[in-house]
């Protein structure tokens, strides 16, 4: 665990101040054209919403900054479940981002698995190559979550997108793993070739999991890296014993 940093937060509102106050500060620092990686779920909309007030939205960037998306169900984008939907909804429109700079993963495909192969296509194109190099992360910023199975993105526990290693998106079959829908994935070298990395975590479920990740589990959330450092905030809810006691 000596490449994650943990932080306890008191509650979900401060986690969500805090979160957002991290992400402007990450992406304030940006040289250049910038790249974000976004997430979904319940625990982001307010660290969306609280990053797009003004006193935030001023220290972004916003005309060097492009955003990407960690995963997509494959749903059309004005379903409530739709990450794409959700962040243009609570941060990239109140941003006033254009319309350019939002690299939304597509689902009007016949199957997850095409749509997988655009969003590649479509981060190999802005990138300028189709092999990341270590040396140039594709992302200055990667956002996400944790499901209560280790999940990550898309990529859940002993399915064949864990292994993969060559491919920057993949479809992921949720057969068996209802009542999940399709899905389309970055892969874990794609989620690695990040300047920095932000896990934001809320809730009691949320508990056991970090407590196997903690105790050496080998769940996808375990298996993330990226280039630079990979902090994890946490709500007390969502925090082990062992984390609360480390606070200083």
């Amino acid at each position: 665990m000596a490449d994650r940093h943990f932080v306890v937060l008191d509650d979900a509102a401060a986690l969500a101040a805090a979160a957002a106050e991290h992400i402007a500060g990450i992406l304030e620092r940006v040289g250049g054209r910038g790249a974000v990686c976004l997430t979904g779920g319940g625990t982001i909309g307010a660290v969306y919403r609280r990053l797009a007030q003004p006193d935030l939205a001023a220290r972004l960037p916003l005309d060097r900054l492009d955003w990407f998306f960690g995963d997509e169900r494959f749903v059309p984008e004005s379903d409530p479940r739709s990450n794409a939907g959700q962040a243009r909804a609570m941060l990239l429109d109140p941003l006033g981002v254009p319309a350019a700079r939002i690299h939304a993963i597509p689902t009007d495909d016949p199957d997850p698995h095409t749509s997988a192969r655009r969003y590649a296509a479509t981060l190999a194109g802005f990138y300028g190559s189709d092999r990341l190099d270590p040396a140039r992360p594709l992302f200055d910023l990667v956002l996400l979550g944790l499901g209560s199975d280790g999940h990550v993105a898309s990529l859940f526990p002993g399915t064949p997108a864990l292994a993969e290693r060559d491919r920057w998106a993949v479809g992921v079959d949720t057969a068996g793993l209802a009542p999940f829908v399709p899905r389309i994935s970055l892969t874990l070298p794609a989620l690695a070739s990040s300047r920095a990395m932000l896990f934001i975590v809320a809730g009691a479920e949320k508990r056991p999991v970090i407590a196997q990740l903690l105790a050496g589990a080998d769940l996808p959330a375990a298996r993330v890296r990226c280039a630079g450092p990979v902090l994890w905030l946490v709500d007390r809810a969502a925090a082990p014993d062992t984390l609360i006691e480390d606070r200083p």
